[in-house]
């Protein structure tokens, strides 16, 4: 192929057609001398041009195609031809395989040294040259080039080295220098994969025939099955060595935390073992330290809603509960609360199992039942250490949330979470774990409920019309006409690795005490207390916050359902 060659300089062309001015051309070389980067790249982040308007126009100057991969399906063996670390280095990803020739995409087709490299690497096929934005490109490279492959071959490795005696003596193996470095290599390259993939959590699960290596990415779980399930006992072994567990105990489950270095990010790991019917059963929450803690303003909340919660936790007294299952979002909230009220005039005190983040000036106790370091042990300490705000980590039972509340009642700000599904029942819940109802009128002052849905992909947003049972469905969450609504969903494509769905948001829903509602409690007179809520002005449930995204196309009409409890509509 002869290397496609502009008629002049990239920045001439461009003053030539008039697509900048000669005023902006000198602008972007003199940030190109001071940053090194290329001229366009100045150019973009100049504001001078947009990325697809110089690349559809370098495209037409060269005579090649411009491409949009982002709807494309590229098979995995094809971009596999090109190495990724080369990929990565030259900016090429090979988008098709015509046997003698290969149609490459790339964000910098005049680059002409990348293209010497690649003829040389993909010979004896010609390259066809086409271009594709950056993002695009970048987007792929995440998709495609998975660890899956490395996790299959690290298996199978692992499985042939232990292959050799069915009872080889685990612990005297890997204790010995260098015996655990393919289980290592492996671990690796399930972490990695997790943190490219944007994954919350891993779960390691021995079966009969295989081995499940399963990754939550935005909620949902994703599956990757391994035949040799034979090496499920080492890859835990190396785990519970990481994490400073009992490696000779398999019998009882056990809880214990380690950090890791993954591609630039600190993670921390959470990690929990179980014994099942062929093995042990893992589950690892990571936590990315290096992403930082959010502030309340950027948790996705609407503004009014961010403000009420500020006048709640600048009370002096009082508790209040963020409630919802596991892994919608609740300990995000209480640090990002935390993070504003911590200043140096207020003591803060948290009883956490485990400390998720670790935050300056604030007392963090970390429970251990071992040594009977319990909640409420702890609380009784925490009381007397004079603080302005203590956290919970989680009401668990009746002898922490009395603690709790008379600790709110004294003149105590208490933040805690509660495992509930809205916030009306956040507070019928605290009277049936036990508290009596004068402690929970006197002191509870807000119940925020939340949940995390889905974002459709801004790639391949489309229109959606919902079916018969939806709208039936929808009708039953929301009292007006909704024929005339425009819903979205996503199609799939690169970009989301074809879910439709990329990211997540917070649904909130946020419960203020008046007097009606204490009274009521302190009563405890659960009807007049619902009915009290549902009719306060401004609580709006969370089914309708969810509503709410999916008529801005934010969310799609399928998030919105799996979140309400199915009605039944055929009473």
């Amino acid at each position: 192929m002869a290397a496609p060659k502009l008629k002049m300089r990239l920045g001439d062309l461009l003053v030539h057609e008039h697509i900048i001015s000669n005023e902006q051309l000198m602008q972007a070389l003199n940030s190109q001398k001071s940053t090194g980067r290329k001229l366009g790249d100045a150019l973009i982040e100049l504001g001078h041009i947009g990325e697809r308007q110089l690349l559809e126009f370098l495209a037409q100057q060269l005579d090649v195609p411009f491409l949009d991969i982002s709807q494309r399906r590229i098979p995995s063996e094809v971009a596999l031809l090109l190495p990724e670390v080369h990929a990565r280095r030259l900016r090429a990803l090979i988008i098709e395989d015509q046997g003698d020739s290969v149609l490459i995409g790339m964000s910098d087709p005049a680059d002409l040294s990348a293209l010497d490299q690649l003829e040389q690497m993909l010979s004896p096929k010609r390259l066809e040259l086409a271009v594709i934005m950056e993002s695009q490109l970048f987007d792929a490279f995440d998709g495609l080039y998975r660890r899956t492959a490395d996790i299959e071959s690290f298996a199978s490795q692992l499985e042939e080295e232990y292959h050799q005696g069915s009872d080889f003596d685990l612990s005297s193996t890997f204790l010995e220098e260098g015996g655990d470095a393919t289980v290592g290599k492996l671990l690796q390259s399930v972490f990695e994969d997790a943190v490219q993939m944007r994954a919350s959590d891993v779960h390691i699960e021995p079966d009969e025939n295989s081995l499940r290596i399963r990754q939550r990415i935005d909620g949902v779980l994703q599956e990757n099955i391994l035949k040799e399930n034979k090496i499920a006992s080492a890859m835990v072994l190396r785990l519970k060595l990481m994490a400073g567990l009992d490696i000779s105990e398999k019998r009882l489950p056990q809880d214990g935390r380690f950090n890791l270095q993954i591609k630039g990010h600190n993670i921390d790991v959470r990690m929990s073992t179980m014994p099942v019917q062929h093995g042990e059963s893992v589950v690892m929450r990571l936590l990315d330290q290096s992403a930082g803690l959010l502030s309340l303003d950027e948790t996705g909340m609407p503004e009014p809603f961010v403000k009420r919660i500020r006048h709640q936790i600048s009370r002096p007294h009082g508790m209040v509960l963020v409630t919802g299952p596991t892994g919608s979002g609740k300990t995000t909230t209480l640090y990002a609360a935390l993070s504003e009220l911590n200043q140096a005039s207020k003591k803060i005190i948290t009883v956490e199992d485990p400390v998720e983040y670790r935050l300056p000036r604030v007392n963090q106790v970390q429970v251990n039942s071992k040594i009977n370091l319990t909640f409420s042990s702890v609380l009784r300490t925490a009381l007397r250490q004079d603080p302005d705000i203590l956290m919970v980590g989680e009401m668990r039972d009746q002898e922490t949330v009395e603690i709790g509340l008379r600790g709110a009642l004294t003149g105590h700000l208490v933040l805690s979470t509660l495992h509930t599904n809205d916030a009306i029942t956040s507070a019928l819940r605290l009277l049936d774990m036990g508290a009596a109802g004068f402690l929970v009128g006197s002191s509870l002052r807000a119940i925020i409920a939340q949940r995390l849905v889905r974002k459709i992909c801004e790639n391949c947003r489309q229109v959606h019309q919902p079916d018969q049972q939806e709208m039936m469905w929808l009708s039953n969450v929301v009292d007006s006409d909704i024929s005339a609504i425009k819903f979205s969903n996503g199609r799939g494509c690169q970009s989301c690795h074809y879910t439709g769905y990329k990211g997540r948001i917070g649904v909130f829903e946020l419960l203020e005490m008046n007097e009606a509602m204490m009274s009521a409690l302190k009563r405890e007179d659960t009807e007049a207390f619902s009915q009290a809520a549902k009719q306060h002005p401004e609580f709006r449930p969370l089914a309708l916050a969810a509503f709410d995204y999916a008529k801005l196309g934010i969310t799609s009409v399928e998030e919105v359902l799996r979140l309400v409890e199915t009605v039944d509509v055929t009473g």
